[in-house]
């Protein structure tokens, strides 16, 4: 048994001239969260498709679960909730109607025990008490978290969501993202996909950030946000002489962002840096060494921004 609920080799797709997705290796293991990231545009709901045999790839191979999707999909895809650029459901219909409708096109569902698969996945998302209502008096969370539901009418060892929280207002934000993590503590893996930095954080134990169709940057949360070296930062009214003696001292890219010095302190220890301040004459209103967030981390990568509202 693979350690990996996705993986993919060269996967690629070109439409015409254009590549799309170019030449990625994704590595998802068993039991992640992991947070898919990148501008609107960058490659990944078309990477989406992919996985779950919507497109075809121009080259390159993907599995889902340790099945090869060209080869062996029917092996894979009914162990594989999915959510692909928003719901799509009757809107004249209650939520347990639309479920019943496609828990009936599910040929390997047993009818018998129809009710209780439709109630125990409205149950787990919190839409039970909702049940009789019709759709179209649902709101966008309610909307998105029936999708989830409708994804978890039968078992599920991978859940891949694309974009789960577009559209909704921070309240039902929460809602989707407390979903999706109880569903790891459950023990499924959950490939998110987002360009709302501040949730898919929250959440994700992995990531993964796509970027004009390369993937950019992969691994643990805490291997991506170490790709990136911490910054000095400094306030003064000095700046100009402030930033000599951060070049002298060696610092890498020193530059006035925001009204402060920033500058890369590799090796060089912060005591260092401040008594040469303070031995140069400058004043210096406050000093402090940190890590970029995530937002910094992304623009470094992709050259971009982002979202970070949530």
């Amino acid at each position: 048994m693979t350690d990996l609920a996705v993986a993919t080799s060269g996967l690629t797709k070109r439409f015409g001239m254009q590549t799309v997705v170019d030449a990625i290796d994704l590595e998802v293991p068993v039991g992640a969260v992991y947070g898919f990231l990148g501008p609107n545009g960058s490659g990944k709901t078309t990477t989406i498709r992919m996985l779950l045999g919507l497109v075809s790839p121009t080259s390159g191979t993907r599995s889902l679960l340790g099945h090869d999707v060209a080869r062996e999909a029917g092996a894979a895809l009914p162990r594989v909730g999915s959510l692909v650029e928003g719901p799509a459901f009757h809107p004249y219909l209650s939520g347990r109607a639309n479920l019943a409708r496609l828990d009936a096109a599910d040929r390997m569902a047993d009818p018998r025990t129809m009710r209780t698969r439709i109630d125990g996945a409205l149950d787990r998302v919190g839409l039970l008490p909702a049940a009789g209502k019709r759709y179209r008096v649902y709101s966008l969370g309610m909307r998105q978290r029936l999708a989830i539901a409708a994804a978890l009418l039968a078992p599920r060892d991978l859940l891949v969501l694309d974009e789960p929280t577009n559209g909704l207002d921070p309240q039902g934000t929460r809602e989707v993202r407390h979903l999706i993590g109880s569903l790891a503590s459950d023990g499924a893996t959950v490939l998110v996909s987002s360009h709302l930095l501040s949730e898919v954080e929250q959440i994700s134990t992995h990531l993964g950030v796509m970027s004009a169709g390369r993937l950019v940057a992969q691994g643990t949360a805490a291997q991506v946000r170490g790709s990136v070296a911490p910054v000095a930062r400094v306030d003064t009214d000095q700046v100009d002489e402030a930033r000599r003696v951060l070049v002298e001292l060696g610092l890498g890219t020193v530059e006035v962002v925001e009204g402060e010095l920033r500058g890369t302190p590799g090796e060089i220890a912060p005591e260092k840096i401040v008594a040469a301040l303070v031995h140069a004459g400058v004043g210096v209103r406050s000093f402090q060494v940190s890590s970029p967030s995530l937002e910094d981390l992304f623009v470094q990568l992709t050259g971009e921004g982002f979202d970070v509202s949530g």
